[in-house]
């Protein structure tokens, strides 16, 4: 099963580093991770998404909520969430066919951001499945290159994780 957990720590040196070592000790990879400060600088958030049984991740969050900077874990699969991610991909552009990937990018509601003579460099935001079928729509046109960021995710509607 996939999880996305939201994790609340104080903004101090090293607290990444602890939290992705007690994943990968207990031999769980993070598929996903996104890390930045809130609207209170002393206060950062993780989005993690890890693949894993309901059994494993309460061991994963045991541990993490041991960590004295660790300050809330919320498991944010069964919630209604608004999540993103960005993917940046460098395809081949051939004259021919540059209005085939323009209009890929038209459906996918992405953004070119750089062109060259023989290729360019297409910005999608999206959730995870968007991301992959535009991936996959633009694999004909030889992918030269992809950087993707992690994941985002936030709980739809009024409550704030913050309190």
């Amino acid at each position: 099963m996939r999880h996305t957990l939201s994790v609340l720590v104080e903004n101090r040196t090293g607290v990444l580093s602890r939290v992705a070592g007690l994943f990968s000790r207990r031999g769980y990879n993070i598929e996903s991770l996104s890390v930045s400060t809130t609207d209170r600088q002393d206060i950062s958030r993780m989005t993690i998404v890890v693949e894993g049984d309901d059994r494993a991740l309460e061991q994963v969050t045991k541990q993490l909520n041991k960590l004295i900077e660790v300050l809330k874990i919320t498991d944010m699969s069964g919630e209604e969430i608004v999540e993103r991610g960005m993917a940046l991909f460098k395809v081949g552009a051939e004259t021919s066919r540059r209005s085939e990937i323009m209009q890929i990018v038209n459906i996918f509601r992405a953004h070119i951001l750089d062109f060259s003579a023989d290729s360019m460099i297409i910005e999608a935001t999206g959730s995870e499945k968007k991301i992959l079928a535009i991936e996959e729509a633009l694999k004909p046109f030889n992918i030269r290159e992809v950087v993707r960021t992690g994941e985002i995710a936030m709980a739809r509607g009024s409550k704030s994780k913050l309190k």
